[in-house]
């Protein structure tokens, strides 16, 4: 039996308005502004919310010294396509020089790594 129930996974970021807007572009949905708090609601998906983060320091990637912490998968249908689109809404390639994968690696424009997938 569970003990929970995963609520919402929650990005600090130095403007929650501006990351929930890049996800929405990306993701589609639903951005409800609550201040220092951003809520995007993901259709058929789970939320994901943006909180104000005053020092704000992004995660580093690749660096055997500072996690990542975490990362978000994303799945696409085209991999380049979807690659277009991030890059044009301000995302970061990291990872992204072998196109035999089906992965790519980017930043967000807080400089949280996500990976474009099409598994």
């Amino acid at each position: 039996m569970a003990l929970a129930k995963l609520g919402v996974v929650v990005l600090d970021c130095p403007d929650p308005r501006a990351l929930a807007g890049f996800y929405a572009e990306v993701l589609g949905g639903t951005v409800e502004d609550q201040g220092e708090w951003v809520d995007l609601k993901v259709p058929g998906g789970q939320a994901l919310a943006f909180q104000a983060a005053p020092g704000f320091v992004p995660p580093k990637w690749p660096a055997a010294d500072a996690s990542q912490q975490f990362h978000l998968d994303l799945v696409v249908e085209d991999l380049d396509a979807a690659e277009k689109g991030v890059l044009a809404l301000g995302a970061r390639p990291l990872d992204a020089d072998d196109r035999s994968r089906t992965w790519r690696v980017y930043a967000d424009p807080a400089g949280h790594p996500f990976c474009l997938c099409a598994c």
